[in-house]
C-alpha cells in the first residue's frame, strides 16, 4: 500500500522541474480555468470585504458582524455533498457555467437593495446566504476537474496555485474593494462582481471538455450521495483530514469573522485598515505557497498542520490586543502563511486518496467541513465577543485551537494513504440472460479456508467490507458455517443489478490487491463460488 511519507525513487530531471511550483501552466486548459479561479476568487473576497463593512454600517453589535461569515459559509455547508455528488454525475463545464450565472444575478441583487435604499441587517444575510449558494456549487467542480487537467505528478503543484489564485485575490481584492467602496460606496462593488463573474462565464464556454454519459446511465442523486458518504464514512485517512481542517478553520474563523471589529480598535482604523490587513493576510499565504513544496519534503503532513495551528494561534492572541497597523500587518501575513500550510497540506492529501468517479463528493465533504467549521465558528466566536470581549474570543480560541489539534493528532495519528485509489482496470461485467429490471441484489461468495487462518481471514475480511461499502454496496456480512469451521460466505448487497455493475468500475488498485490476499487463503480446488439473487421479500419481526 502506498504511503504518502514513503519515500519515492529518483526519476530523470524533467523540464518541468525547472518550473517546479510554476509547472501546471505548461498545461493551456489549466492556466485558462485557473484564471477563471482567480476572477471567481476575486469576486469572493470583493463580496465578502463590501457585506462585512457594510454590515458595521448598519449595525455595531458584534453578533450581527460575525453572523455576515456564517450566512456567506453555511451554504457550502449545507448543500456541499448534493453539489457535489451533481458535479461527479452532469456534465462539469455547463455546471459550473452555471454557478458562475448564478453568483451575477446574486451580485446584481445586493447593488440594487443598496442603490433603492432598502438593505437591512436580515436582508443582507439572506443575499449573502444566496450568494453562498452558488459558491457551494462551484467549488465542488472546479476541485473535481483541476486532477483532469494536469498529471497526477503535478497535482501538489496545481493545488498550491489554486492556493496562490486564492490568496492573490485576497490581496488584491481587498484593495480594490476598499477602493471602490471609499469613492463610489459598497453598491458598486457588488456590481463589479457581477460583471466579473459573467466574463468569468464567457470564459469558461471556451473549455472544449467533451461531457461523456456512462455507459450504465447517470446515477441517481439520493444514490450518489450515499456513495459519496460510505465512501468517506469507510476511509481512516479522509476522516482524519475532515477532523483536521474542520478543527484549524473552525478556532481561526474568530479572527476572520471578528476582524471588521478587530481593525476598528487599530489606530487610526477605518475601513482602508481592514482592507489592508485581509491584504497582508493574501500576502503571507502566496509568499508562503512557493515555499510550500520543500515544507511538504522536510516535514511529515501532521508536523506541518500542527505548525501551522501553532503559528495561526500566535497570531490570534497577539492581534487580540494590537493596535498598531504596521504590527498588524506582520500578524496577519504570518496568519495568511499559517492558513495556506495548513489547508494545502490537507487538501494535497484528501486529493490524493480519492478516485476520480467519486472526487467532488469527497472533495465537497472536505469543503462541508471547512464552511460548516467557518459558519459554526463564526456564530460561536462573535457570540463569545458579545459576552465578554473581542479580545476575549481571540485568546480563547487561539489555546482551544492548539489544544485540541494536538489532542486530536494523539488520538487520531495519521498513518498516510493507506488505499491506491488508480483504477485497476475495467473488469468484465457478469453476463445474465434477463437482468433483473428491480430489487436488490444479493451476492454471495463461499470460500473454503483452514481452520486454523479463521482469526487472520476474518481479519482480512473487515477490509474487504470497508471495500465494498466504499464502492457503493448497500450492505455486507460475513457468514461462518456452525457444522464447518472452515466454510466462510461474503455476502454483499447492491440496490439494484445496474448498481451491482457500477461496483465493477470502481474497482482500484488497492481492491485488486485485496482480491489476490482473500484467493490466498482459499484453499478448494475450484475457485471460490459466487452466486449472485435478487431479493424478492423482506420480513421482519413485529
Amino acid at each position: 500500500m502506498p504511503d504518502s511519507d514513503r519515500a519515492q525513487p529518483a526519476r530523470p530531471a524533467t523540464p518541468d522541474d525547472e518550473l517546479g511550483a510554476l509547472a501546471p501552466f505548461r498545461h493551456g486548459v489549466f492556466t485558462m480555468l485557473w484564471s477563471t479561479w482567480l476572477v471567481a476568487n476575486l469576486c469572493m473576497w470583493m463580496n465578502d470585504v463590501a457585506a462585512a463593512w457594510l454590515m458595521t454600517t448598519l449595525t455595531a453589535k458584534p453578533i450581527w458582524v460575525a453572523l455576515v461569515q456564517t450566512a456567506a459559509t453555511l451554504p457550502v455547508f449545507l448543500l456541499g455533498l448534493p453539489s457535489g455528488a451533481l458535479a461527479d454525475i452532469l456534465d462539469r463545464k455547463r455546471f459550473l457555467f452555471f454557478t458562475q450565472v448564478w453568483v451575477a444575478v446574486v451580485g446584481t441583487l445586493l447593488a440594487l437593495a443598496i442603490m433603492l435604499d432598502v438593505m437591512t441587517p436580515p436582508l443582507l444575510l439572506l443575499l449573502l446566504f444566496l450568494n453562498g449558494v452558488g459558491l457551494a456549487l462551484r467549488w465542488p467542480v472546479f476541485a473535481a476537474i483541476v486532477p483532469e487537467l494536469v498529471p497526477r505528478t503535478k497535482l501538489p503543484a496545481a493545488l498550491a496555485l489554486n492556493g496562490v489564485s486564492m490568496n492573490a485575490s485576497r490581496i488584491l481584492g481587498p484593495l480594490v474593494a476598499g477602493a471602490i467602496i471609499a469613492s463610489l460606496g459598497s453598491a458598486w462593488v457588488f456590481l463589479l462582481n457581477a460583471v466579473l463573474s459573467v466574463a468569468a462565464a464567457v470564459v469558461i464556454t471556451r473549455w472544449r471538455r467533451e461531457h461523456k454519459p456512462h455507459p450504465l446511465g447517470r446515477e441517481s442523486l439520493p444514490g450518489a450521495m450515499r456513495v459519496g458518504l460510505q465512501y468517506v464514512a469507510q476511509s481512516y485517512h479522509l476522516k482524519g483530514v475532515l477532523l483536521r481542517i474542520a478543527i484549524f478553520f473552525f478556532h481561526s474563523t474568530a479572527l476572520m469573522a471578528l476582524l471588521p471589529l478587530v481593525a476598528r480598535d487599530i489606530k487610526g482604523g477605518a475601513a482602508g485598515t481592514f482592507t489592508v490587513l485581509l491584504s497582508a493576510m493574501g500576502a503571507g499565504a502566496v509568499a508562503a505557497s512557493f515555499a510550500l513544496p520543500r515544507l511538504r519534503q522536510m516535514l511529515p503532513r501532521d508536523q506541518l498542520v500542527m505548525l501551522g495551528t501553532a503559528l495561526q494561534a500566535l497570531t490570534m492572541a497577539v492581534m487580540a490586543f494590537n493596535t498598531h497597523l504596521w504590527l498588524g500587518v506582520v500578524l496577519m501575513a504570518l496568519g495568511g502563511a499559517a492558513w495556506i500550510s495548513t489547508a494545502n497540506a490537507l487538501n494535497v492529501s484528501a486529493q490524493i486518496s480519492l478516485p476520480d468517479w467519486v472526487r467532488a463528493r469527497g472533495m465537497s465533504m472536505y469543503q462541508m467541513a471547512i464552511m460548516g467549521a467557518v459558519a459554526l465558528g463564526a456564530a460561536v466566536w462573535g457570540q463569545v465577543a458579545t459576552w465578554g470581549s473581542v479580545p476575549m474570543a481571540l485568546v480563547l480560541g487561539a489555546i482551544s485551537g492548539v489544544a485540541v489539534m494536538g489532542a486530536t493528532m494523539w488520538r487520531w495519528p495519521d498513518r498516510g494513504v493507506m488505499e491506491d485509489p488508480t483504477p485497476a482496470g475495467p473488469l468484465p461485467h457478469p453476463k445474465v440472460e434477463s437482468p433483473p429490471e428491480s430489487g436488490h441484489v444479493m451476492v454471495t461468495i463461499e470460500y473454503r479456508i483452514e481452520p486454523a487462518d479463521a482469526p487472520a481471514f476474518r481479519a482480512l475480511m473487515e477490509e474487504s467490507r470497508r471495500a465494498r461499502l466504499r464502492q457503493g454496496a448497500v450492505g455486507w456480512e460475513l457468514l461462518s458455517d456452525i457444522n464447518d469451521p472452515g466454510r466462510f460466505v461474503e455476502v454483499i448487497e447492491d440496490a439494484s443489478w445496474v448498481e451491482h455493475l457500477r461496483r465493477f468500475e470502481r474497482v482500484s488498485v488497492a481492491d485488486a490487491a485485496l482480491r489476490e490476499r482473500k484467493l490466498a487463503y482459499h484453499i478448494g480446488d475450484e475457485p471460490p463460488v459466487v452466486r449472485r439473487a435478487v431479493r424478492e421479500t423482506t420480513v421482519r419481526g413485529g
